[in-house]
């Protein structure tokens, strides 16, 4: 980057606007709400704030489904809000990232309304296809979510492919227009203040144009492909739906786009080979980081931790991260709900050798809530019922404090808040035994001891893992029994022995 003031590894603090604070009395979270809170993460010691889609929106997918890219869903907000969102960030001393969903669109965003209509711009803007001579779909794709990838639309007689739901048709992005279309969005973005982008779905970017059939997962690569084991999408090698030859390639026209001071954080959604492609996609004149689910699906455990290490060419080019608006909250999947291994795990983060995400909550300790199915709108959670991933969980509104209304919202949320007392922010603001305390400290002392977070090498024991940094030796025991130490800790995520550690503990010595 040429930008100098963004960390060589920051620390990301994501919102999800519709579940941040409601400043209107809707139920639904809204950019002033986010301005009004904005101190939050600052004090979180985060570097910058990574802000899901607040665009015009159907809301079909919780927002990822975009009519518009450059204008504010209007229950959240208008233009000038986000406009002081933008200077309200930068005068708490961080940085804005936004969601760019260069993938596909809502089918009512206009390119897609006339593209159906025939209109010749528009002709190519996605991908289109005729059915074989017997009607049935071009080839065997699978969405993401489990269901066939081609959706049959009448007027044009016609399949056309998308990646995830058939509400978010996938956009060609070898076609021209469409390049000229990303960059004018990056543009207009950039001229409003924004100073980085989160990718999302970049691994689905392109595809092999011969559309071949994906062949049968072997059992190695079928335990490597994203998603739980009973969606249909893990039964496919996706040798040509996934980022053929040019694909990482074609990120160099986004880093164009971007400008080469604009951070740019990538979503990597294979399974398979998902850490050397976020390795590939981070490369001079690409993305600065890339995020796999290999750590959150490894529920945080020693084993997953090596195993993206051992992988990684560069460490300090992978996010490190746990929970998000599209994956269950970890306190009680990757630990088992105590304080201790919210401490433990935010720990474990604090020191993640390349940039940090922590999603919304996380800081106060949230454990994943029981949703009933009539409040659930997510379709991957609906689709797979009561079995479903649980991302509708992950969004629900944050309590600011005490009492009925949480301090979120004056109106009934858009999500039941059935939070247990004590959890809110008015609580744990000042305790210095709480976890929101612990997460500040903690971040707060990697930005001051750690610096650039720069790894020197790293050992794993059974589940003990070692990481070195400069002057500073990291030991995160993943276990459950009490290990030797080198003597007393200079920080640690809970109470420790002048020569010993706990289990699940994480500890650092300076030298």
């Amino acid at each position: 980057m040429t930008d100098r003031s963004w960390p060589a590894a920051p620390v990301i603090y994501q919102i999800y606007p519709r579940s941040f604070r409601d400043s209107t009395g809707t139920g639904t979270g809204d950019l002033n709400g986010i301005i009004q809170k904005l101190d939050h993460p600052a004090r979180l010691n985060a570097d910058a704030v990574w802000l899901s889609p607040f665009y015009p929106s159907p809301m079909k997918d919780g927002g990822y489904d975009i009519a518009d890219h450059t204008e504010v869903h209007p229950a959240l907000g208008t233009l000038d809000d986000f406009d002081r969102l933008v200077a309200r960030t930068h005068e708490l001393g961080m940085k804005l990232i936004i969601d760019q969903v260069f993938n596909h669109t809502s089918t009512e965003c206009p390119w897609f309304q006339r593209a159906i209509q025939g209109d010749p711009d528009y002709d190519d803007f996605y991908v289109w296809h005729d059915p074989k001579p017997d009607g049935t779909a071009p080839n065997n794709w699978l969405s993401q979510f489990g269901p066939p990838a081609w959706t049959w639309n009448h007027k044009r007689e016609q399949y056309y492919y998308h990646n995830f739901t058939a509400d978010q048709p996938s956009l060609n992005l070898r076609c021209p227009g469409v390049q000229a279309e990303m960059q004018k969005i990056m543009r207009f973005w950039r001229d409003r203040g924004v100073d980085g982008f989160r990718i999302d779905a970049i691994t689905s970017f392109l595809f092999d144009t011969s559309m071949k059939d994906n062949p049968p997962a072997s059992p190695e690569v079928r335990a490597k492909v994203a998603g739980e084991s009973f969606v249909p999408y893990t039964y496919q090698d996706h040798a040509h739906d996934i980022l053929p030859g040019d694909g990482l390639a074609y990120v160099e026209k986004v880093r164009d786009w971007a400008g080469d001071d604009a951070f740019l954080l990538g979503e990597v959604t294979s399974g398979n080979q998902s850490v050397e492609l976020a390795c590939g996609l981070t490369e001079p004149g690409r993305l600065d980081a890339a995020y796999t689910t290999d750590f959150p699906a490894g529920k945080g455990s020693a084993a997953a931790y090596a195993d993206i290490l051992s992988r990684a060419t560069r460490p300090a080019r992978l996010g490190w991260w746990l929970s998000s608006h599209d994956q269950p909250r970890h306190a009680a999947k990757a630990g088992d709900g105590s304080d201790r291994d919210v401490r433990f795990l935010a720990f474990v983060l604090a020191t993640a050798p390349g940039p940090v995400i922590v999603y919304q909550g996380e800081e106060l300790g949230l454990s994943q809530p029981d949703l009933p199915k009539w409040a659930v709108t997510d379709p991957l959670d609906l689709l797979y019922w009561p079995d479903g991933p649980g991302r509708e969980g992950a969004r629900v509104p944050l309590p600011w404090a005490e009492g009925d209304d949480r301090g979120f919202s004056i109106a009934q949320p858009w999500l039941p808040m059935d939070w247990p007392a004590g959890v809110s922010v008015a609580v744990q603001q000042y305790g210095a035994d709480s976890n929101l305390s612990f997460y500040r400290a903690a971040f707060g002392f990697r930005r001051e001891m750690l610096g650039s977070v720069t790894l020197n090498d790293w050992t794993r024991t059974d589940e003990v893992i070692e990481l070195t940094y400069g002057r500073a030796r990291v030991i995160l025991n993943f276990g459950q029994s009490e290990i030797e130490v080198p003597g007393r800790a200079d920080f640690a995520s809970g109470p420790m022995g002048e020569m010993t550690m706990p289990g699940r503990t994480g500890a650092i010595w300076l030298a």
